[in-house]
């Protein structure tokens, strides 16, 4: 009856230890994920300023458009902030002697640790849903988003009597313009093709949508080029021509970037999509984000190594924390390297496996065997 009695509170005990833990590393990684979350998205979202500034974007859709990139921001940094939650959290508890007050009740190391892997679970869940669905879809319809922005507002940016800009390789000059909104005096001088560069002129245009890319139709005009070879002026006359006014002649949205496919497309590309030199980065894509989620597991055994193996110093161990964040880095350089390498030579994929799956079960391995022979030992004692 004594026996019963004194393992009853044990039992209850500890899955209140665990959600007390469990709070305080969620908050933790809550706060952490979102205030580096929040910085890079300010220093990315600096080069759309220009959008704002130059072309009078308003405030709503700049914000519409930046935040479409935070999933793959947030897919990123938390198998990085869970590392720093881990450990920071872990090293708080042992400076104010919780950890040892719970050791002293009797938690093994498991118990100790179960709180931490319990949070690196719940990122590593998050980061699948992040690399697997949310951030491919978020980076297509910013990427969508993003093309008709730049492209529908050249429609707008034509002024009367002065010399507009578009790019950098295209400028365009409108002497007037009617209600209607047909143009009169057009000249366009499109540098997009450093062989073919032109000078347009027209006596009228129109300006129209196609597809979500701006285009102008010019009547009764030339189309006046410098041949590079033999320095010649060549001059076409026509009376109806269309211009296209994006950026580039390559800019278009119906070409996906890698980040947008799915695992299937990336490790199926369609040939007409992806030359057969680029299959191999595609395909170490997908297997970057099958494996980066488990680097949240690692990272976080890492740190519970770091604090629950050896013993307690009293006055604080700087040499252990420190390790073990550059233990991290390294894995996180060897990791980019293995892709760049892997993308070449995919043979070298099964290494990115290795260096996102093996550190947490060494350190597993490290922390917990000694708990695991001694109660092996026990029971053959008992029996």
């Amino acid at each position: 009856m004594s026996s019963s009695a004194a393992s009853s509170p044990r039992r209850f005990q500890l899955p209140l230890l665990d959600r007390y833990v469990i709070r305080q590393l969620l908050l933790g990684l809550a706060g952490i994920t979102g205030g580096a979350v929040a910085l890079i998205w300010l220093m990315q979202s600096l080069r759309f300023v220009s959008l704002v500034v130059d072309r009078g974007l308003s405030l709503r859709v700049f914000l519409e458009l930046t935040s479409m990139m935070l999933p793959s921001f947030v897919a990123v940094i938390l198998p990085i902030t869970t590392f720093l939650v881990v450990l920071f959290g872990y090293q708080r508890m042992s400076g104010d002697r919780e950890l040892t007050v719970m050791r002293a009740a009797g938690l093994s190391p498991f118990e100790l640790a179960r709180p931490g892997i319990s949070c690196a679970i719940f990122a590593t869940l998050l980061c699948y849903i992040l690399n697997l669905w949310l951030v491919p879809v978020s980076y297509h319809a910013f990427r969508r988003y993003e093309f008709q922005i730049r492209n529908k507002m050249a429609a707008f940016l034509l002024q009367d009597g002065v010399f507009t800009q578009l790019s950098k390789d295209m400028t365009v000059y409108v002497r007037t313009r009617d209600r209607s909104g047909e143009m009169h005096g057009v000249l366009v001088e499109d540098d997009r093709d450093p062989d073919a560069r032109a000078t347009i002129l027209a006596e009228r245009g129109t300006m129209v949508v196609v597809n979500d890319q701006p285009r102008v139709v010019l009547f009764n005009g030339s189309r006046q080029e410098i041949d590079r070879h033999t320095g010649r002026l060549n001059v076409l006359t026509f009376t109806r021509n269309t211009i296209d006014l994006t950026q580039n002649k390559h800019d278009t949205a119906e070409v996906r970037d890698a980040a947008e496919m799915s695992i299937r497309e990336l490790l199926n590309p369609d040939p007409h999509e992806v030359a057969a030199r680029d299959r191999g980065k595609f395909a170490v894509e997908a297997w970057r984000r099958l494996t980066s989620p488990l680097t949240a597991m690692s990272f976080a055994m890492i740190a519970l190594f770091t604090v629950l193996s050896g013993a307690f110093s009293r006055h604080g161990n700087i040499t252990r924390p420190l390790t073990a964040v550059l233990v991290v880095v390294g894995l996180l350089a060897l990791s980019l390297m293995l892709q760049n390498l892997a993308g070449r030579n995919l043979h070298l994929v099964p290494l990115i496996w290795a260096t996102a799956v093996l550190p947490a079960l060494f350190c597993g391995v490290l922390l917990f065997l000694p708990e695991l022979r001694a109660r092996l030992k026990g029971d053959r004692h008992g029996a």
